[in-house]
């Protein structure tokens, strides 16, 4: 029999890439992850690990026993998802991350339902983009990620991350006061006409700014990106002080009326999907259902007061 603890160090490793990230992690001494390693490959019998440069690698037969061992942890999330439903009051810690717009529209409205509901439910929420926080799920750092994808761009799906749709977002040119573009002038005119106006966009390497400069450069401009942020409420600043010109998404007004000019986007780049993602092994377990329900109920309060 091999040992749980030492494979789940080597899964750990195929996630996090590093010794030293496995070692932080899990607040272990890098030496002492190494030397369990070590006995691990003693008790298989064949080499796990292969030295890259100054880092390792996992080898064949370590993808094959993280394989496995990703399907044996699945298996006992379930047993603990299993038992959380047999009891009759929900306790422990749910782990969340979420963007910026979803956790400040629809995170407190759904904390509200869960602290009437699930009181002993202690709920933990970090602010996270998705590029960073499905990597983070897939290592166990959270139960459930608030994610969002782009029009044409879909995040990766995992085989062991189960993916729901929560709501689509829609999506909007929000224009400095200056810029002069009528609805008349259509979609794509309107977003022509600000070719040599200065941007701001959410940094490079994210979704959402792979997806904005392919909408500019398809209306045959390359964008001015004078300002990069992830922030989208900076975003809206930099656009009600005649900085910016930007996309804004429906969530960042968070029911209140909008303070700059929207217009229309082309058609088939007008929303962004929101959706929760959690592990596949843990999505039964009644702290991730009763989340997912008070997400829903936030956005059908929201539907309700629009």
């Amino acid at each position: 029999m091999f040992d749980l603890h030492r494979l789940r160090l080597l899964r750990e490793l195929k996630h996090r890439g590093t010794l030293a990230a496995v070692a932080a992690a899990l607040s272990y001494a890098p030496s002492s992850v190494s030397q369990q390693l070590s006995q691990l490959e003693a008790e298989v019998g064949v080499r796990l690990l292969e030295p890259v440069g100054r880092r390792v690698r996992l080898t064949a037969q370590a993808e094959i026993l993280v394989a496995h061992t990703e399907a044996v942890l699945e298996r006992l999330e379930r047993a603990e998802a299993d038992i959380a439903a047999s009891l009759n009051d929900l306790t422990g810690t749910l782990r969340v991350a979420s963007f910026q717009t979803a956790a400040l529209a629809l995170v407190p409205a759904a904390l509200g339902l869960l602290r009437d509901r699930h009181p002993h439910l202690r709920v933990h929420v970090t602010h996270m983009e998705p590029e960073a926080a499905l990597p983070a799920l897939q290592a166990r750092d959270f139960d459930l990620v608030l994610a969002e994808e782009y029009p044409g761009n879909p995040h990766p799906r995992p085989a062991e991350l189960e993916q729901e749709e929560l709501l689509d977002d829609p999506l909007h040119l929000a224009l400095p006061t200056s810029a002069g573009t009528s609805d008349a002038d259509g979609p794509t005119a309107a977003l022509r006409s600000l070719a040599g106006h200065p941007w701001v966009m959410e940094p490079e390497g994210t979704a959402a700014r792979h997806w904005a400069v392919t909408l500019c450069r398809d209306a045959g401009f390359e964008p001015d990106v004078r300002f990069e942020t992830a922030d989208l409420l900076l975003h809206q600043r930099l656009v009600e002080q005649k900085h910016a010109a930007a996309f804004l998404p429906d969530l960042v007004w968070n029911g209140r009326p909008p303070t700059v000019p929207l217009r229309p986007l082309p058609r088939g780049r007008r929303t962004r999907r929101i959706s929760t993602v959690v592990r596949r092994g843990g999505s039964r377990h009644p702290a991730v259902l009763a989340c997912r329900d008070a997400l829903r109920h936030a956005v059908g309060d929201r539907s309700g007061q629009a």
